[in-house]
């Protein structure tokens, strides 16, 4: 196009063409909110389309590169790479190190999470790494085990002679696969439009109010190794500027950052990284375009920044739930999440935290982020493949340089930078978290979710009766209309009072339910510990007792028990601070006698006391005794489910379960020792509870704190601001729909 003054209208760049796409993305998500979903299959489709040509670029790069090569280059390409990867995996397990001191100081606490007690799956090496079946793992998409396939026909491709003829057909193959990709690179801005319009109109603000620390930490780990650390030290030993480096990486940093997929941007920037050593000298400029090829997919096998620096996520994950990292855990954080992800995030994450004793159900945390932060990742990824193929192809042409002014002048700029960026970070952090505690209002305020109570609740222990009922327990029952069930008022998260003096709980909404089938009513009335077995005896108070009740041997002894309907896992209660002194029992067995509290002696206590013959056992009628009383006792035994429902209101403490003497209990509901029917009717309701998912679905809302409610629609401007159509409603999600009520 020409202007009137005769000079070309300057076209916009792909780089501007990306941005532009961006930006109009995330204005149409903002406006439609989560109507942009209709735009999934246009990102998805682009995201495939850059896929199509990657594998094959694997199989033809890798043997192409390292065939052009001698075996002395390739072994200096293999110990360069080697070295150049550590460096930056460091620089960036630094920053794990150093960004957790931005995190404010809270009390906090959580429920109880069920994968406290499980254990993780190993990761096979061996399978990822080595493939048996080549083409298997090319049809699988198992890329560390294409790239070794890879690396292998290439090595091997060096001492065959004759290979010209091969190497020129590789090298077809290659411009036709840069072909395809580069037409597909000018389709970026659309799928980049469609992809930023479908996250901006999907992530909730919520999401981000929840996350802001890890969030905030994460972009500035992100930010200074992409942009400052990694360009700034491959410019200070290369003869690249820091300018020449951040052109080369520009677009496929933008494209990493709005597709979130590392794999799609490997050819763009292979491109671009060898088109730098075409702007040098005419020496060595072919080897080290060869080192280029062989370095990025190689690379690429390995963890890169982008991975490494999400191990942030653990120490935030121990700041939100309450269980902190210390500082003499940061060597094991970092050599076994390091290595965990050698295989995949996906494990290794959860191996490391339950490695940390932090709650492995907070990776679905990690997974809402990861709209967010898999994009940083994967722009960070970009930059530490630019610069570890920068650096090795640069020392096998010879162009490396040390020079100790500028490196000093970097390691100084560095230093000063970390420093303003982490007090920065801290400051901003500390007066924009709100660091106000609400998770005792959260369980004080919780309510039943299926089974409204429709009895009466007394908080006096009812007298004996006057005159023994005749018949079965059952019968008397239908006879009178009424279910009398006794209640342990201390009972969380079984039985307890809500903030609205509400008598709440599992148990409740289960004996409600039990009531509606029977077609009854329920009166509730306190028990007393020590006098469980006589209320159920002789002139009765009560038909059944609930409080989440252990079936002991001597309870069973004395009283009827149910099938068991939760088998709940034995654990420590005691304060934060002494929390890895009770992480096993062999650190209990060093403790010069311990106070340890226990709600049932003949069984727990004994089971203590012959684990640890040093500690002196006290037998306390409810939890409450011992926070009351933080000075008289060293420790709590009880469930590790109701454990975190009473650190709920005492954030200080923490509960711990011993990983070498685990303890599994069941609990049911005690009836009179004479009341068969009664306990028959019960067992097998239970079993019916257990296989509609009644059970599942009230242990979700009142053990593990899942809320029921429905999910509301993403606000946006088309319909919140200018009222233009129905908001669009989020389908529930399975786990946290409520059952229908049982006629």
């Amino acid at each position: 196009m020409e202007l009137r003054s005769g000079k070309k209208m300057k076209r916009l760049s792909l780089t501007a063409w990306i941005l532009i796409g961006l930006t109009l993305g995330i204005a149409v998500g903002i406006f439609v909110g989560e109507r942009a979903q209709v735009l999934d299959p246009l990102g998805t489709g682009f995201i495939r389309l850059l896929q199509m040509a990657v594998l094959p670029y694997f199989i033809v790069s890798l043997p192409l590169g390292f065939g052009r090569l001698s075996f002395e280059e390739a072994k200096l390409l293999g110990v360069r790479l080697a070295a150049f990867s550590a460096l930056l995996w460091l620089l960036a397990i630094a920053l794990v190190v150093m960004l957790p001191i931005t995190f404010p100081v809270i009390a906090s606490a959580n429920f109880f999470s069920a994968t406290m007690v499980e254990s993780s799956q190993p990761v096979n090496f061996v399978e990822l790494y080595i493939p048996a079946n080549p083409f298997r793992s090319l049809s699988d998409a198992i890329i560390p085990g294409v790239v070794v396939f890879g690396i292998a026909l290439g090595i091997a491709l060096i001492g065959v002679p004759k290979k010209q003829q091969l190497l020129n057909i590789l090298d077809s193959l290659a411009d036709a696969l840069g072909r395809i990709t580069g037409f597909v690179v000018k389709l970026t801005p659309i799928g980049v439009f469609a992809l930023a319009a479908s996250a901006a109109g999907t992530m909730t603000l919520e999401d981000l109010s929840r996350l802001q620390v890890y969030l905030i930490a994460y972009t500035v780990g992100a930010t200074l190794l992409t942009f400052w650390l990694v360009p700034m030290l491959v410019a200070s030993l290369t003869p690249f500027s820091y300018r020449d480096i951040l052109r080369a990486t520009r677009d496929p940093l933008v494209t990493g950052f709005t597709t979130g997929n590392l794999l799609v941007v490997l050819a763009m920037l292979a491109e671009n990284c060898k088109h730098l050593f075409q702007e040098q000298e005419e020496l060595s400029r072919g080897r080290a375009e060869s080192v280029v090829d062989v370095c990025l997919p190689i690379a690429f096998t390995f963890p890169n920044m982008g991975v490494v620096l999400l191990l942030l996520f653990i120490p935030f994950a121990g700041w939100f739930t309450g269980n902190p990292v210390e500082m003499s855990q940061y060597p094991k954080l970092c050599l076994l999440g390091f290595f965990s992800f050698f295989g995949s995030v996906e494990i290794g994450l959860p191996f490391v935290l339950q490695q940390l004793r932090i709650p492995t159900d907070m990776f679905q945390l990690h997974v809402v982020t990861l709209v967010y932060i898999g994009r940083l990742a994967t722009m960070l990824a970009v930059m530490h493949l630019a610069g570890v193929a920068l650096l090795t192809a640069a020392g096998n042409a010879g162009w490396l340089k040390f020079r100790p002014k500028r490196i000093s002048a970097f390691a100084g700029l560095t230093v000063a930078l970390l420093v303003v960026a982490v007090g920065g970070t801290r400051f901003v952090l500390e007066t924009t978290v709100d660091r106000a505690y609400s998770k005792d209002e959260m369980i004080a305020g919780m309510q039943s979710i299926q089974y409204e109570l429709k009895g009466s609740v007394s908080r006096e222990i009812p007298e004996p009766m006057s005159e023994p009922e005749e018949g079965s327990v059952l019968n008397q029952i239908r006879e009178r209309g009424v279910l009398r069930v006794g209640y342990d008022p201390g009972g969380m998260p079984f039985s307890f009072f809500n903030k609205k003096d509400e008598l709440v709980g599992l148990d409740i909404e289960m004996t409600q339910a039990l009531a509606d089938e029977l077609g009854v009513t329920v009166e509730y009335s306190p028990y007393q510990k020590g006098e469980m077995a006589a209320g159920l005896k002789g002139n009765r108070r009560y038909d059944m007792l609930v409080g989440g009740l252990f079936a002991t041997p001597s309870r069973v002894e004395s009283m009827l028990f149910s099938q068991g309907y939760l088998d709940l896992n034995l654990s420590f209660v005691v304060p934060d601070y002494r929390k890895h002194q009770f992480d096993s029992f062999a650190s209990l067995r060093q403790m010069e006698r311990p106070r340890i509290a226990v709600l049932e002696r003949p069984y727990f206590g004994t089971w203590i006391q012959n684990t640890a013959p040093a500690a002196e056992i006290v037998l306390v009628d409810s939890p409450k005794e011992f926070f009351d009383q933080p000075d008289s006792y060293d420790a709590l035994v009880m469930s590790a489910e109701a454990g975190s429902a009473w650190t709920l209101l005492h954030p200080s403490y923490s509960v711990v379960v011993p990983q070498d003497a685990r303890l599994q209990v069941s609990i049911g509901y005690p009836m009179p020792i004479e009341a068969k029917r009664l306990e028959n009717v019960v067992s097998h309701w239970i079993d019916l509870k257990q296989k509609d998912g009644t059970i599942d679905s009230l242990y979700a809302h009142w053990i593990e704190g899942k809320s029921a409610e429905n999910s509301q629609p993403r606000w946006n401007v088309m319909t919140n601001v200018l009222g233009w159509g129905k908001p669009i409603t989020q389908p529930e999600a399975v786990a946290r729909k409520p059952l229908p009520r049982v006629p």
